[in-house]
């Protein structure tokens, strides 16, 4: 019987299946409470069935470590655990028992809170805390499978406002119960364990001596662990567009459901001797892209990008096929720890039950076991060249047994579907460096990038001034080299540049002065000579900026926005005649409630102004009081013969239709100026009116008249100080018909 058919064998009889947990967190605390209602018992574990089990899979790369078993259930908030009401809050809970569970996990087939509810998963014993979950956190699919928790008494416990209404639907289909930790284990009972597993005592920590000059590399690796098992390895890599999409490699043998998969990064121990590591930064689902048994390769978008704190790092690659002198492969065997071993020798180019792989005669330092399927392999330049399909390579006792492995070909990955993605401009280039660290260090290596080109159109000729960042990214110090530029394919301008920029250091470089044409305006910079010699990494030699500028009249529009409490569900955009000029959104959690400002630049013409919002529910008014409006250069309300520019209280979106005709109408109606000062105003607010005769109505943000007033002076000072902060639109209507709308904004 062949490898392969050993490992369809052995799934079968493990009832193998595809499920995941983990996701991001939102913060938070559970209430905790020491009254739990009764726990639902999960039943006892038949060890001795899974160490039969787990012996014959454990010795195959190919088939997924089991760190944990699958139950089906059938749970739901609807008739099970109990609700209680506390501290101005509905809440439920239910509590699962697993007696000397190592930890637990949940899955949800249905998964829908109102917004402002809150789900955590925590131990009964004080001890592993996950979430706060919210409405956020719900899958395409519509539910959700959750990260490990350590314990062997789980809380699950959800809570909401008493005022919201709405109500959850909760439903559990699957708990996993880990048990790895306990007896069964090969390697001996003395070991401290992480969760999901332990590999054999040859394997190195990410965070030892060795992998020292891999500490860039590292950070893109993560596990993949779904239902009960830890499935996989596998790695972030980079496109040359290094915009940080969150593509995710590994190995084709791999797949299951990606939706359902978990994806943990730094699971590593801080030190080279250490047996813990992190659980709680993970992402959960993700979308196939591409996939290949001739190579034995898996492409996957991850469903949400890492968060900065991560700190993953996107893989370079080379997908040219060049023999490598040396390799190293960064991994998770038997779901532990992240591991690093190294091959001294050149891999050599073979064929593995009909896949091309790069095949491992055997390891210098360290191995893989089952676990590692999927893990990049880099070579000497610190770039992936591959992805673990697998090989018989594993611990002797506390040494290398001397077995090969092999890796599927990156190269031929690139023609099966990766390039599509990988390089997305079809810049033909096929050695990429990683981001946003790049691979590796050359001795004369210098770069450049250009800042300070214009976002968004310009209006008409303007003058431009650029900024040239000269970066030495090469080992040695760099003491001269030239510039070249051009602007809007003009001839080729050259200018030298001479100092002394020791590894990393900077200088910037101010371009002449020149003016903007109309249509799109194109500044390209290239560095070369550095130090007189040739540069050794020449992908990182070239900058381009690019903008576009108005060639007839304008008109400036000021956009307001105001976010609600979810910043994260609003988007928005300004179209003409199909094509989006102006956009914005997603926002940062922590932008929550910020007024922001930004100014548009319109040719004559028609637009659509569009905003959105992710969970259906506008901007304003339940959670936060977000608004949106747009404005002409004299601070009034836009008037498109119909309705002013402004709202907030919507459903998923809502869009106003202007000209430019509708605004220079607008400022003709009315010559004389409605003005109102300061702005922002706080307690008071002074009003100076176009005439002493007329009615005066103030509206917020989504338009409710909250003042109506007749006017008989020329000037009215108003107390705000009970106002609520935000945008205020005050229209005056003069007793001949005369209208002047104009903006206020009041601030505490």
């Amino acid at each position: 019987m062949n490898l392969k058919s050993s490992l369809f064998l052995a799934l079968a009889l493990l009832g193998f299946s595809a499920t995941s947990q983990a996701q991001i967190t939102f913060g938070g605390e559970p209430f905790h409470t020491q009254e739990f209602p009764a726990a639902h018992a999960l039943p006892a574990l038949d060890r001795a069935t899974l160490a039969e089990e787990d012996h014959v899979t454990d010795r195959f790369k190919e088939a997924p470590w089991r760190f944990g078993v699958e139950h089906d259930v059938a749970w739901s908030c609807d008739d099970h655990g109990a609700w209680t009401l506390e501290q101005a809050h509905k809440v439920w809970r239910m509590v699962v028992d697993a007696p000397g569970a190592t930890c637990m996990s949940v899955r949800f087939s249905a998964y829908d809170v109102p917004k402002g509810g809150l789900l955590f998963l925590y131990d009964a014993h004080g001890g592993d805390v996950l979430g706060a979950l919210d409405h956020r956190n719900k899958k395409p699919w519509g539910g959700l499978a959750t990260g490990v928790v350590l314990t062997e008494k789980l809380v699950v416990e959800y809570r909401q406002p008493i005022h919201i209404d709405a109500m959850p639907t909760l439903a559990i289909d699957q708990v996993v119960q880990g048990y790895r930790l306990l007896s069964g284990w090969p390697h001996g009972d003395d070991v401290d364990r992480g969760p999901f597993g332990n590999s054999g005592a040859c394997n190195i920590n990410v965070n030892c001596p060795e992998g020292a000059t891999w500490t860039t590399e590292k950070r893109s690796v993560a596990l993949i662990v779904q239902g009960g098992f830890a499935a996989c390895s596998g790695g972030m890599v980079n496109n040359t567009a290094n915009d940080g999409t969150p593509y995710f490699l590994t190995a084709n043998h791999c797949l299951g459901n990606p939706g359902n998969w978990v994806y943990y990064f730094n699971h590593e121990s801080a030190t080279c001797n250490g047996n813990t590591g992190p659980t709680n930064q993970s992402v959960s689902g993700g979308t196939l892209l591409a996939s290949s048994g001739q190579s034995d390769v898996a492409l996957i978008e991850l469903s949400q990008t890492p968060p900065a704190d991560f700190n993953v790092q996107y893989a370079g690659w080379d997908a040219s096929g060049t023999v490598p002198s040396s390799t190293v492969s960064i991994h998770h065997p038997s779901g532990d720890l992240k591991k690093i071993c190294f091959d001294d020798d050149s891999p050599s180019q073979q064929n593995q039950f009909g896949a091309a792989v790069w095949y491992i005669d055997q390891w210098e330092l360290g191995v893989t076991e089952g676990g590692s399927s999927g893990a990049p392999l880099f070579d000497q330049n610190h770039r992936v060249i591959g992805q673990l399909y697998g090989g018989g390579a594993a611990c002797a006792g506390s040494v290398n047994n001397g077995q090969p492995d092999w890796y599927g070909r990156f190269d031929v990955s690139w023609g099966v579907g990766l390039s599509e993605y990988l390089d997305p401009a079809g810049t033909g280039s096929l050695v990429w460096d990683g981001y946003p660290d790049g691979a590796i260090s050359f001795e004369n290596d210098a770069s450049v990038n250009l800042a300070g080109a214009p976002e968004g159109l310009v209006c008409g000729v303007q003058p431009i001034n650029l900024e040239v960042t000269l970066t030495n990214t090469g080992t040695s110090t760099l003491t001269s080299c030239m510039l070249e530029y051009t602007i809007n394919d003009g001839a080729t301008q050259n200018q030298s540049w001479a100092g002394s920029l020791a590894q990393f250091e900077t200088d910037v470089i101010t371009l002449p002065t020149f003016w903007s044409q109309g249509g799109t305006n194109t500044v390209e910079v290239n560095v070369t000579s550095p130090n007189g010699n040739d540069d050794d990494n020449v992908l990182n030699n070239t900058t381009t900026a690019e903008f576009s500028a108005t060639s007839g009249p304008t008109t400036t529009i000021h956009f307001s926005l105001v976010l609600d409490e979810y910043p994260d569900e609003t988007t928005w955009e300004l179209v003409q005649l199909g094509q989006v000029l102006y956009e914005g959104g997603p926002y940062n959690d922590d932008q929550a409630s910020e007024t922001l400002m930004e100014s548009f630049c319109l040719e004559e013409g028609c637009y659509i102004f569009r905003i959105f919002d992710d969970y259906e529910d506008g901007i304003c008014c339940e959670y936060g009081e977000g608004s949106w409006s747009l404005m002409d250069i004299a601070g009034d309300m836009v008037w498109n013969g119909s309705s002013l520019a402004t709202g907030g209280e919507f459903g998923a979106s809502e869009q106003f239709i202007f000209c430019t005709d509708d605004i220079s109408s607008i400022e003709s109606a009315a010559p004389v100026q409605l003005q109102v000062y300061p702005v922002p105003a706080r307690d008071v607010v002074h009003v100076k009116w176009p005439a002493a005769e007329g009615r005066a109505t103030v509206r917020d943000a989504v338009g409710r008249s909250i003042l109506h007033t007749h006017i008989g002076e020329s000037q009215t000072l108003w107390n705000t100080s009970a106002w609520p902060a935000g945008p205020y639109t005050l229209e005056w209507l003069g007793t001949h018909g005369a209208r002047k709308v104009v903006r206020l904004v009041v601030t505490h």
